[in-house]
């Protein structure tokens, strides 16, 4: 059964008619009206990184490929190597047009030889399809999948504690970047993956629409002990920021190589052939023209995307994500700049309001688990 909430031109996921009674102040997120947050930013930021948050992320988008030649067209597809997968692995990878930038970054699960899941962006999803299509070759039959699947992700330190109080599965026998396919929560059916976009220990369960809003109550009720919270896109985006995880369309875009980004460790260039293979081959080579870089502000300021980034009177680059670390309590962002001004260290100027603003690039990530 296919079911996609749409009101007043703006789709909702299954759980739209639970937001109220959690307190969410929605937003139109890439035509999506979703939760920014439910109690505030900052609480739910800590609550992931000291405990657990709840997400929804039914937004995302989901493509099943099957097929004989399924491994071969998603080799050329993406830039990470998918031969690595055994059944119940997954991998991350970005996805290139043939001059470098990037079509979209995703997740690759593969549940055998001949039968994979590719988890893209939710605003990317009809542009994906279109560019999985145009590429489709062999014996390989594509089905975008979106509007059957929603997605639950509860990230954090205390998450497997929680979630294990639903499950006869030994959720520690799920390592990272590994699924379970078949698993049961409180009679539930689910894909149980441990990924996640937040810096922290955590999964991201995928379950029919239907499921969706039973599932979340039973997890916050399960979770209530550990005080877990059900979170937003707000504290989604400043945790992903602070663990260097790149958002597409600020990180990554069709302006933007992998390289670039920083990224250069998912592009396999000894897998052989795929598209973008060339122009991504010589970046790593010879170095790409631009860099993501650390920024901290010396001076006073928050750096927010798409503020130019100054050496001297030259504009060097923009910002990407910018905020102030609810970790760190620093204003701190990242920046594409000119690699030639990337080094740890150097002092260079955003603008902010007209007026430019001292700032130095930093190591990243801002954010590492365990440290």
């Amino acid at each position: 059964m296919e079911v996609v909430y749409v009101v007043e031109g703006l789709k909702r996921t299954p759980l739209y008619p639970l937001y109220e009674k959690y307190g969410a102040k929605v937003i139109d997120f890439g035509g999506w009206e979703l939760p920014v947050q439910f109690t505030s930013i900052l609480e739910e930021h800590q609550a992931v990184r000291e405990r657990a948050g709840l997400f929804d992320v039914s937004h995302m988008g989901e493509v099943e490929v099957k097929g004989t030649d399924a491994l071969k067209y998603i080799q050329k597809l993406i830039t990470n190597d998918a031969s690595k997968l055994v059944d119940g692995k997954a991998l991350y990878s970005p996805m290139c047009y043939p001059d470098g930038g990037t079509v979209d970054d995703l997740l690759v699960y593969r549940y055998s030889e001949n039968h994979y899941l590719l988890v893209i962006n939710a605003s990317n999803i009809d542009k994906d399809y279109n560019w999985f299509e145009e590429n489709l070759e062999g014996d390989v039959t594509i089905k975008n999948i979106s509007d059957q699947v929603a997605q639950l992700a509860l990230q954090g330190p205390l998450a497997e504690k929680v979630l294990q109080k639903l499950t006869d599965l030994d959720l520690s026998t799920i390592k990272f970047f590994h699924f379970n396919s078949d698993v049961k929560l409180d009679g539930i059916k689910a894909l149980v993956s441990r990924t996640g976009y937040t810096g922290e220990d955590g999964f991201e369960i995928y379950l029919s629409n239907e499921d969706a809003p039973k599932l979340w109550e039973k997890i916050l009720e399960a979770g209530k002990e550990e005080n877990i919270l059900p979170c937003g896109l707000g504290a989604r985006d400043t945790l992903r920021f602070e663990a260097k995880l790149p958002l597409y369309g600020q990180e990554l875009s069709e302006n933007i190589t992998p390289i670039e980004a920083g990224l250069g460790f998912f592009v396999k260039l000894d897998k052989g052939e795929f598209i973008g293979r060339g122009v991504l081959a010589d970046q790593k080579e010879n170095g790409a023209p631009r860099k993501l870089v650390g920024i901290e502000m010396i001076e006073r300021g928050i750096p927010r995307s798409h503020y130019p980034v100054y050496v001297g009177e030259e504009v060097i680059g923009e910002v990407t994500t910018g905020t102030q670390s609810p970790t760190l309590k620093k204003n701190v962002g990242l920046a594409l700049i000119k690699s030639e001004y990337a080094d740890i260290g150097n002092e260079l100027f955003i603008g902010i309001r007209n007026k430019k603003v001292k700032a130095k690039v930093v190591n990243t990530p801002f954010y590492k688990r365990g440290k």
